[in-house]
């Protein structure tokens, strides 16, 4: 798009039968800049994060990834989806291997990197999540916080532009959801990445963001910087 835009998103709408779940959203996510978008349950997030990436096509509007338009049909979309990194609100992570063998797995399989090469990144990536120690441990040996920071860092090493979060505090204990906001926050001061971070946590999402959205009933309610945003603020301006 020529600018500092990272992810621009125009008039973006979905409907699902008689049920409009995306009703023309736009908005756009800059250079090393975290956007949280807030809602209830319902309301279209999820819908919105998958139409980002095209698993799920908009009935109308337009998506680009710097200059190249997400929504053209005439796109390499599977090119496209390496430079956009998916966390997983239940972290998809692969049992059978440790949490060095789900972040290198990627890198050899798609990156086409070598074994040796893979396996240097991965655990340049975990090192920088502060999970070098945890690296051999399969999934069910780690926390909830753990494992989702074995999903930042299995997204970091494909190197995207842009980095998709969906509620990663979902379930993650309290005093472990400072870890995730850390990892967040250090990350981007680093990588300069766009940030999307779909959260349900207000205090969360007002700490690891520099923007907020407020999505109710498909469209955007909402939106300001993060340090304006409280709990009466969300519900003020959401129909119940």
């Amino acid at each position: 798009m020529g600018n500092d835009n990272i992810l621009t998103v125009k008039e973006l709408s979905k409907a699902f039968g008689d049920n409009r779940v995306l009703d023309k959203i736009s908005f756009t996510v800059e250079r090393g800049e975290v956007v949280v978008i807030i809602g209830p349950s319902g309301t279209g997030k999820s819908t919105l994060l998958r139409c980002i990436n095209s698993l799920t096509p908009p009935d109308e509007g337009r998506v680009w990834l710097d200059d190249r338009e997400i929504t053209d049909k005439h796109s390499d979309i599977n090119r496209i989806r390496q430079d956009i990194g998916f966390v997983f609100q239940h972290f998809a992570l692969f049992n059978h291997l440790t949490a060095l063998g789900n972040v290198e797995v990627g890198l050899y399989k798609v990156k086409k990197l070598s074994r040796e090469a893979a396996r240097a990144k991965a655990i340049e990536e975990l090192t920088r999540v502060g999970l070098r120690e945890h690296m051999e441990k399969y999934p069910a040996e780690l926390s909830g916080g753990q494992q989702q920071r074995v999903g930042i860092a299995r997204s970091l090493a494909m190197d995207p532009k842009i980095l998709i979060l969906d509620e990663p505090t979902e379930g993650i204990q309290p005093n472990i959801v400072k870890q995730i906001e850390d990892a967040i926050v250090q990350l981007n001061r680093e990588r300069g990445l766009g940030i999307i971070l779909v959260e349900q946590n207000v205090p969360f999402a007002r700490s690891a963001s520099d923007r907020f959205l407020v999505l109710d009933k498909g469209r955007v309610v909402l939106s300001g910087k993060s340090e304006e945003l409280t709990n009466d603020v969300v519900e003020k301006h959401l129909t119940f």
